[in-house]
C-alpha cells in the first residue's frame, strides 16, 4: 500500500494537479488521487496541499469544474469534486459545486424534449427519472448519473434540502431503468439497432456503488451479473469498479494477486489503493467499502 501511495505521489505535477498517464494535469485524475491518499489517512500529505491548490485555482465562476483548465464549460467532474471528503471540501467554494449539480439534468428530462418526443411517438412520458449528462444540455447516461449520486450521497448529512433527497432518488430509477437485459449497465443505451446491448465491467461496479442505499432484493441479480464479471474480467480500472461495488452491498472480494508495475493510469492506481484501503479495514465485514466514496 505505502508502494502504491508513493507512486501516486510521483505521478504528480508540479503545478499540483495529475495527469492520466503523463502530460499535463486534469481535474478527473486529480480527483482520483485525492481520494486514494485520503483513503490512506494522508490529508495533510503535502501532495495534497497542492493537489487541492490545483483545484482551487480551477474551479470556475459558475461553480463547477472542467475536465481542464483550457475547457471553457464546467461538466460532469464537478460530482467527482465533491466525492472529496469534507476536510478537502472546506478548501474549495464546494456549495457553489453542489449548485450547479443540482442544477443540470438530462435533455431527454426537459420539457421542450418530452413534448418532441411524445410529437415523434404519440405518447408523453411525464415520470422517466432524470439523470445527470456529461456535459450539460446533452442526453443523461450512466457514468455521470452513478458519480453525482455518489456526491449527493456525501452531502446529504451536511445539507437536509429537499432537493438533494428528490433527486438521489430520481438518480437511482435512472439507474435501475438504464439495466441492460443481462442485468448489469453499459453506458446507458440498452439497445442499439434493434438487438439487446451487453454489459460492461466497470460501468456495472460503479453503478452498483451508486446504488448502495438500496435493498439487495431490488439488485441481486445484478450483483450476480458483477461477480460473473470479476470472475473474467482483465482490465486492472474495471476490476477495481467492480470490487468496490460488490463490497458496498456487503459482497466478499479477494484482493489482486499482486501489484504489477507496468505503466498504470492514474486511476488504475488510485483505484488499487482504495479498494486495498477497504480490504485491511475490515477484512471480514466488507460494509468499511461503503464509505469510500461518501457517508
Amino acid at each position: 500500500m505505502t508502494e502504491v501511495l508513493r507512486e501516486l505521489s510521483a505521478f504528480q505535477n508540479p503545478d499540483g494537479g495529475w495527469p492520466y498517464r503523463r502530460g499535463g494535469s486534469w481535474t478527473e485524475p486529480t480527483v482520483f488521487a485525492l481520494l486514494a491518499l485520503a483513503s490512506a489517512g494522508k490529508v495533510s500529505s503535502f501532495a495534497v496541499t497542492k493537489g487541492l491548490h490545483w483545484l482551487k485555482a480551477s474551479q470556475r465562476p459558475d461553480g463547477g469544474f472542467a475536465p481542464r483548465r483550457p475547457v471553457d464549460e464546467s461538466t460532469w467532474v464537478t460530482a467527482l469534486v465533491l466525492l472529496l471528503p469534507e476536510t478537502m471540501l472546506a478548501q474549495l467554494n464546494a456549495a457553489g459545486a453542489l449548485n450547479w449539480l443540482l442544477a443540470k439534468t438530462g435533455r431527454e428530462s426537459s420539457w421542450m424534449q418530452r413534448l418532441r418526443t411524445a410529437m415523434l411517438s404519440g405518447q408523453m412520458d411525464t415520470a422517466a427519472p432524470e439523470g445527470w449528462p456529461w456535459f450539460p444540455d446533452t442526453a443523461a447516461w450512466v457514468g455521470p448519473t452513478a458519480f453525482s449520486l455518489l456526491a449527493l450521497r456525501n452531502w446529504r448529512t451536511q445539507d437536509s434540502r429537499n432537493e438533494i433527497r428528490d433527486r438521489i432518488q430520481q438518480g437511482q430509477e435512472f439507474l435501475m431503468s438504464r439495466r441492460c437485459q443481462d442485468e448489469g449497465w453499459n453506458h446507458g443505451s440498452t439497445k442499439a439497432l434493434g438487438y439487446e446491448s451487453p454489459s460492461y465491467p466497470e460501468t456495472t461496479g460503479l453503478a452498483l456503488l451508486a446504488l448502495q442505499d438500496l435493498p439487495e432484493s431490488r439488485v441481486a441479480r445484478c450483483l450476480e451479473r458483477a461477480e460473473q464479471h470479476l470472475q473474467v474480467c482483465r482490465s486492472r480500472e474495471a476490476v477495481g469498479w467492480l470490487q468496490l461495488g460488490l463490497l458496498a452491498h456487503h459482497r466478499q472480494v479477494t484482493a489482486e494477486a499482486s501489484y504489477t508495475h507496468r505503466s498504470l493510469s492514474t486511476q488504475e492506481i488510485a483505484l488499487s489503493a482504495m479498494v486495498q484501503q477497504a480490504l485491511n479495514a475490515a477484512p471480514l465485514t466488507p460494509d468499511a467499502g461503503r464509505g469510500i466514496f461518501g457517508s
